[in-house]
């Protein structure tokens, strides 16, 4: 046998029978047993992608799309419809095309080989009832690096939601749902089923694969447990998109990670955008912010690019974590944002907090307040039709628990004192309103004043004063935080006990109130 002219002919053969497109239907699964039926109608005007492109099925529901290898096909839930959820309460809305699998020298398995698509992959909807008023949960970094500390964000977090959720349809995790060990991927995954909502996932920078040579490869582990990084869907009058917004390794020198995306990623936005309509709220998913100084952290082009993808919707919200603070971004004009309103960005506080440290609470877990002094929690948004509001929830805290007052326990007499009043509200912004008074006086206002959060730096100091170690791990230094006001006392507050109270107003038009009470003594002079 001639070796040398059976190779060409065989990798002929191999060329024809490679796939270079996908078809199929989107239909009503009235029996629900995802397989399409003659008597089951296709559904018309349902988006189809391929992770770039985007196509609408026809008046009978098919659609046709061109796909290549290490791509995904998804249906992009249209509202009024659900897709099946697996035994993790995750949607199956998607197709991986790996026929041989993932790179198999990662440390962390991938996909399996799919083989070969289907002569026709067809896509399973079911009519459900969507009011356009709806609530959902919204996690930052849960990020367990180990079983303890994924058996503490199970207590300290999904115990509490359990029992909180409401009327919450669904819930986004905004990446790092693990810490770098992805085999805790399908445990935190058996965790978050506990909820009993369908639940989607953002990837982080702790979930990649760092074996991976190309970004394209990065979150093979994280696609073969949760599904694509990239992809949308509607709920109610809202249009979510969910982005993988981690360059890795970093194209500037093959080391570490950059913010930023990829080509085909903002294509496929753009294609996805096309077919949204101008009155929806696009509500925009990832890990890392955008907002960054210099490009350190993030790529401005692809920040430029993606803002104009997004300028011609006047309602936008935009998701991220990460950053292990809390805060609330705004771009205009100067950040290179061209709509009528500012572009909001919500940093989403953490469910771990400063990464599960601290001393233990009264149920033996970590504290774990943010470096900005934010508690641990989580955070709920409630739309409107195409408008919202955000709440966060501090894990184990009342609602109303907004505010955290440092108030000196006691001042001199007379009252001149360089001592501050200081509040941090966990969801203000340089926008919002902070007042004070003291005894029932007159409402005054409190100034915006970015330093550190007093409570946290203490917290922090006694690890650093004590000579016998304290059980648990030593908080994270504090660092200024974007949520703090200031106020000075009275000069002629009398001797004896006061009250002080703080006012908080947020964007969305919620007051919040606390207080805190203090002493003025008679000073001790030094002899």
């Amino acid at each position: 046998m001639n070796i040398k002219f059976l190779m060409p002919c065989l990798l002929i053969s191999a060329m024809a029978f490679s796939q270079t497109s996908v078809s199929g239907y989107v239909f009503e699964d009235t029996n629900k047993n995802q397989q399409k039926e003659n008597r089951e109608k296709g559904i018309e005007g349902v988006p189809v992608s391929n992770g770039v492109q985007v196509v609408m099925t026809d008046k009978n529901g098919r659609y046709s799309l061109p796909v290549q290898e290490h791509q995904t096909v998804f249906v992009i839930k249209p509202s009024g419809y659900q897709v099946a959820l697996n035994d993790n309460n995750l949607p199956q809305f998607y197709r991986h095309h790996k026929p041989n699998g993932s790179p198999s020298d990662f440390k962390y398995k991938g996909v399996a080989p799919t083989g070969e698509l289907p002569k026709e992959l067809n896509f399973a909807l079911y009519k459900q009832q969507e009011n356009k008023n709806f609530d959902i949960l919204v996690f930052g970094d849960p990020q367990p690096y180990t079983e303890k500390e994924l058996d503490y964000f199970r207590r300290g977090i999904i115990n509490e939601v359990k029992n909180t959720k409401k009327n919450t349809v669904f819930g986004i995790t905004l990446g790092d749902l693990v810490g770098d060990n992805l085999s805790l991927q399908k445990p935190y995954a058996d965790v978050m089923k506990t909820v009993g909502l369908p639940w989607y996932n953002v990837m982080g920078n702790h979930d990649m694969n760092y074996d991976a040579k190309e970004d394209r490869f990065s979150d093979e582990t994280f696609e073969s447990n949760f599904g694509p990084a990239n992809y949308s869907f509607n709920y109610g009058n809202v249009h979510f998109i969910i982005l993988d917004d981690i360059l890795y390794p970093d194209p500037r020198d093959g080391k570490g990670y950059w913010g930023g995306f990829r080509e085909d990623q903002l294509k496929f936005v753009e294609n996805d955008l096309k077919w949204v309509d101008k009155n929806k709220l696009i509500v925009i998913s990832f890990h890392i912010p955008l907002a960054h100084q210099d490009e350190d952290n993030f790529r401005n082009a692809d920040r430029q690019k993606l803002f104009d993808l997004l300028n011609p919707f006047p309602n936008t919200l935009m998701l991220s974590a990460h950053t292990h603070i809390q805060q609330q971004i705004f771009y205009g004009k100067k950040e290179g944002w061209n709509g009528m309103k500012d572009l909001h960005e919500y940093n989403v506080g953490t469910t771990c907090g400063d990464w599960y440290s601290g001393t233990p609470d009264e149920d033996g877990l970590p504290t774990s307040t943010m470096r900005d002094g934010t508690s641990k929690g989580y955070s709920f948004i409630s739309f409107t039709d195409n408008q919202y509001k955000v709440k966060y929830k501090t894990a184990g805290k009342p609602e109303d628990y907004q505010i955290k007052l440092f108030v000196p326990q006691v001042i001199p007499f007379p009252s001149k004192t360089s001592a501050k009043i200081l509040a941090n509200f966990f969801m203000g912004s340089r926008k919002d309103k902070v007042e004070y008074r003291i005894d029932n006086g007159a409402w005054e206002e409190m100034q915006y004043d970015e330093s550190i959060d007093p409570n946290f730096a203490l917290s922090v100091f006694k690890w650093d004063t004590t000579q016998n170690l304290f059980p648990g791990r030593r908080p994270s230094s504090p660092e200024n935080s974007k949520h703090i006001w200031a106020a000075g006392f009275p000069k002629k507050l009398s001797l004896g006990k006061h009250k002080v109270e703080v006012k908080a107003n947020d964007m969305y038009g919620n007051e919040f109130l606390t207080s805190e009470n203090f002493e003025v003594k008679e000073p001790i002079l030094i002899p």
